[in-house]
């Protein structure tokens, strides 16, 4: 492997900020206290647990004991989705959509196969939901309604505004993922009326290992974790104090610089489409273009393998993925790209490179550089470089 490493897979998981590292440090090492123990060294300790309450309170622009601390995006996608059932025992019907990170769909289908009625909403050939899908999927029988605010693959911004207040009029609980979102676009839950959003804190310059779950005031949700007292009584266990500590401050640090960053890595990410896309043939970038995270290009580069190009761009030290990293060890093609109806010469050739604060306009000349031959190599040895017509999916 190239001793450079240009690192694009910002959407699989971040660095941590070097600021969130000192300002966690000493709870490893000197303030270890339990934030439950009467003394005055736990107490210490759990006056820091308040302060980053509310630092990632402020992100979502709501009361810190509207916040629950979790140990992942997925712990938070469980909790909304299996609590809110278990909340409406009478309901028995789930709503999501076909392109979900396997966070959200497995734990559906899951219920689906213990009885529950799924329906997975359909999306078209750029990835776009219509909400009049879900306004008229809606029954009497719904429990909840989980739909990602931005997809992890494609980077895609889905109307949560808009499908909220559809839930709202309808008076079913709507869950949104924002795993992807947070540190890039507006969390304030004054201007999205949802009922339960999740983050994961490695998606934003924190450690992996820590989430939160943001709950609306007086939303039904019953715990996923039983036990003691904490989180309020809503989720047990022992309260992870460095890595709470640690999401308050890049939560912190995402508010202060979401606007500049915003600007510059879109910036960035559209220098690296346009120059792939003008010296690659058969390339195409999947998804919204006009209604997407700044930070996220998937592109398909036709008649080629995915899997082959990532190895050879990781011998080059270039960090990209074919898809979410949860599914990234299946041989199988991204459910989002095939939910979308990408031609099969293109989906198995797909790629999403995903930026962040961190990433240069010299590492992005580089990449622009080694991609073209990677691809003209693999191409020359595809069975399906010719002029036949494409296989669709």
């Amino acid at each position: 492997m190239s001793a450079k490493v240009v690192y694009l897979d910002n959407n699989a998981t971040t660095r941590v900020a070097p600021e969130v590292v000192e300002e966690m440090n000493p709870f490893l090492t000197e303030f270890y206290g339990n934030p439950s123990s009467m003394h005055s060294f736990g107490g210490n300790v759990a006056h820091e647990i308040t302060r980053a309450r509310e630092r990632v309170a402020a992100l979502f622009n709501c009361s810190p004991d509207e916040i629950v601390f979790t140990a992942s995006g997925s712990e938070g996608d469980n909790h909304a989705i299996r609590g809110t059932l278990e909340a409406y025992p009478d309901k028995k019907h789930i709503i999501t959509t076909r392109v979900e990170h396997p966070a959200v769909l497995n734990t559906c289908q899951y219920y689906a196969r213990k009885g529950y009625h799924l329906t997975m909403l359909p999306v078209d050939r750029k990835g776009r939901l219509n909400p009049q899908d879900l306004r008229d999927a809606i029954t009497d029988e719904t429990a909840v309604v989980s739909i990602m605010y931005a997809n992890n693959e494609i980077g895609n911004v889905y109307p949560v505004r808009e499908l909220a207040h559809i839930c709202k009029e309808k008076g079913v609980v709507f869950h949104t993922d924002a795993v992807q979102v947070a540190g890039k676009l507006s969390l304030d839950t004054h201007d999205i009326a949802a009922d339960l959003i999740s983050i994961s804190g490695h998606k934003l310059h924190a450690p992996k290992g820590i989430g939160a779950l943001y709950i609306r005031r007086g939303t039904r949700v019953r715990p996923l974790v039983i036990g003691g007292h904490q989180e309020n009584g809503r989720r047990a266990g022992t309260e992870n104090v460095p890595y709470i500590v640690a999401l308050g401050r890049a939560a912190e640090l995402a508010m202060k610089n979401i606007a500049a960053e915003t600007r510059s890595v879109a910036v960035l990410r559209d220098k690296l489409e346009s120059g792939l896309l003008a010296k690659i043939k058969n390339s195409e970038v999947n998804g919204d273009t006009e209604n997407r995270l700044p930070n996220t290009s998937n592109i398909s580069f036709e008649f080629v393998e995915g899997e082959a190009i990532l190895l050879l761009l990781n011998e080059r030290g270039i960090c990209a993925s074919s898809g979410s990293a949860c599914t990234s060890g299946s041989l199988e093609p991204s459910h989002v790209l095939r939910a979308m109806g990408v031609p099969f010469t293109r989906v198995h050739g797909s790629v999403r490179f995903s930026l962040s604060r961190y990433t240069t306009e010299d590492e992005i000349d580089f990449t622009i550089q080694a991609v073209p031959p990677i691809i003209a190599r693999l191409m020359s040895i595809s069975p399906y470089s010719d002029t036949r017509p494409p296989i669709t999916a």
